[in-house]
């Protein structure tokens, strides 16, 4: 997790120019372990006016997922507030932030505040808060350190190291012997970091307090050794360029030099921090969107986190019934193709019967076979025949024969036919469980699949809720040329964008021979560049099942070449005229609407 001491630096400059001198007008205990400070702070500007600002600031100091950033959006809290949040708002209701200070490069923060108290005298206080995985805590003091109240009191039967508890004196406990990187002197990087028979990486993070994995390996990329599996494998020169690139990380944090960043793998985020990823920039797999504030990178990385982990669990069910169907439709599908495949002999057994009833007479009775010319080919042919039965008989059985395969092949033409469309349906469905990124998206999906029977209809009794719930909406996006371009992101969806939505001379395009989404690029009776016509079909590559490839063919035509089949299923299209070509799947660059 790249939530270190690093990214703590930079919040702490951001709070310092954004709440210190502010005031805290609110405080809310969201949860057990999560507080929500309203901080209102009053700015003038160089015109001499007076800008009054608000902001939230929530921390949680969850064990599995400590948070600190700043927010507009407020959060219910519970009506009756916790012990806690009532001793705060007895000392800190209204209170002024001095100043947000970072304990070394530890991942704690200390809030300095001044309030009046009730004999009108000034008073400090101080609230630390520590974002140190299973050990987070919110901890309020007095201006020596003595601890008033914590959001988690911990006792000596849970920490022989330290107490949490009113009254206990309050310090930060020894960080497994680690080092601050703000003042460690270049002997003692040489002999502390850089002596312990452990891969690099691992001695960099586990020796110097602030540094993760992520920055670590960052460290050792910026001095090109990244290769370098242990320290004891470093030459003297190597040392000192590893040390002359951590004295200019080290120079970054000092100088408050940040550039948040997220590091995204198509539409999912894979990691964040407050310095420059350059590991990331020059692989064209990743891409980097750069922040200008640590906290809108935290809320959008936790977020979209969450949002994409709560619609894959959600989606879990869905899933399982698409892969089941599409797992049995294939089963069904083979064991047609070979059915299939053992009526080509049925012109065989056709052409054994006529010539039988032709040459039938020569035989006189007994025989096992008979050899005459097929006058089809002009060549001699040999009848297998059976030995207890006439000539007629024989015919009679090979004619059969033919009947019964010639029905059989034209049930299997049918039915196979009808089974692959099942299966590129189901394909469909499965290509659009992977690109929803809404509870919408997997309510439209959950509908198609009812609709089509895979998934029982499930009526409510009673009073039925008439509100209707948020439809789900078409992915938007804008070409460099400024076309307006919208990808379907399930069945109806793209049934809606391609019969509704689309007009006669708008461009449709999707990816050959693979299940995917339709994309739509209003023209508005212009011209499209060729620049247009290769991001859409970029789109049209990247939303299918051909993403994992580097590139795809994409068919595209006019949408009014388009036409449905009557009774044709969700998505289902046909065209006889188009035109194609082989684009990349990577979207980057493609500018995606608000």
């Amino acid at each position: 997790m790249a939530f270190d001491g690093i990214v703590i630096a930079n919040l702490a400059k951001e709070l310092n120019h954004k709440l210190a001198d502010g005031r805290i007008t609110k405080i809310a205990q969201t949860e057990s372990d999560k507080l929500l400070l309203t901080i209102k702070k009053s700015i003038s500007s160089p015109e001499q006016k007076t800008i009054r600002t608000q902001n939230r600031l929530v921390i949680s100091v969850n064990p599995s997922l400590p948070l600190l950033y700043l927010t507009q959006e407020n959060q219910n809290a519970p009506l009756q507030a916790p012990t806690f949040c009532m001793v705060l708002r007895k000392h800190l209701n209204n209170c002024k932030i001095n100043l947000i200070e970072q304990i070394g490069l530890e991942r704690v923060l200390c809030m300095h505040l001044e309030h009046l108290n009730e004999m009108g005298d000034y008073c400090r206080k101080k609230l630390y808060i520590e974002l140190m995985g299973k050990h987070s805590n919110i901890i309020f003091c007095d201006e020596n350190d003595q601890i008033i109240d914590s959001i988690k009191h911990i006792s000596a039967l849970v920490s022989s190291v330290r107490e949490v508890l009113p009254g206990r004196q309050y310090f930060i406990p020894n960080t497994l012997d680690k080092y601050d990187p703000l003042t460690i002197s270049e002997d003692d990087f040489y002999a502390k970091v850089l002596s312990r028979p452990m891969p690099l990486d691992k001695a960099i993070y586990r020796t110097l307090t602030g540094f993760s994995s992520v920055m670590a390996n960052e460290l050792l990329y910026r001095a090109s050794l990244s290769d370098c599996s242990n320290a004891s494998e470093l030459s003297d020169d190597a040392k000192k360029h590893l040390y002359r690139n951590f004295l200019e990380m080290i120079d970054q944090i000092k100088t408050g030099d940040f550039s948040p960043n997220i590091i995204y793998k198509e539409e999912t985020p894979v990691e964040f921090a407050s310095l420059s990823l350059t590991e990331y920039a020059s692989s064209g797999e990743y891409t980097i969107h750069p922040y200008q504030e640590a906290s809108r990178m935290l809320f959008d990385y936790y977020h979209t986190k969450e949002t994409l982990g709560r619609i894959h669990q959600k989606s879990a069910d869905l899933r399982r019934i698409t892969h089941t169907a599409l797992e049995r439709s294939q089963k069904k599908y083979d064991l047609q193709l070979k059915q299939l495949n053992d009526t080509k002999k049925r012109d065989k057994y056709k052409v054994y019967g006529e010539l039988l009833t032709t040459y039938g007479y020569e035989l006189k009775g007994g025989e096992k076979s008979l050899t005459c010319d097929n006058y089809y080919t002009n060549e001699p042919i040999t009848i297998p025949l059976d030995e207890n039965k006439s000539a007629v008989e024989n015919a009679k059985r090979y004619f059969e024969k033919y009947a019964k395969l010639k029905r059989t092949f034209e049930a299997l033409t049918e039915q196979t036919k009808e089974t692959k469309e099942e299966i590129d349906h189901l394909n469909s469905i499965s290509n659009a469980l992977d690109i929803a990124r809404e509870e919408e998206d997997l309510a439209a999906i959950r509908k198609e699949l009812s609709d089509t029977g895979y998934v029982r209809h499930h009526f409510q009794k009673g009073k039925q809720n008439t509100r209707k719930a948020p439809k789900s909406k078409p992915l938007h996006y804008i070409s460099s040329d400024g076309f307006h371009m919208y990808v379907g992101k399930n069945n109806y969806q793209n049934d809606e964008l391609t019969f509704k939505f689309a007009t006669g001379n708008d461009w449709w395009f999707h990816a050959k021979a693979a299940a995917g989404s339709h994309v739509i690029v209003k023209t508005e009776g212009n011209e499209l560049p060729d620049r247009t016509f290769e991001e859409a079909a970029r789109l049209a590559a990247h939303y299918s099942k051909a993403r994992e490839q580097e590139k795809a063919e994409i068919d595209y035509v006019q949408k009014k070449h388009i036409k449905k089949p009557n009774g044709a299923k969700p998505g289902f299209v046909v065209y006889y005229t188009n035109y194609s070509m082989t684009i990349s799947t990577d979207i980057t660059g493609i500018e995606e609407a608000e």
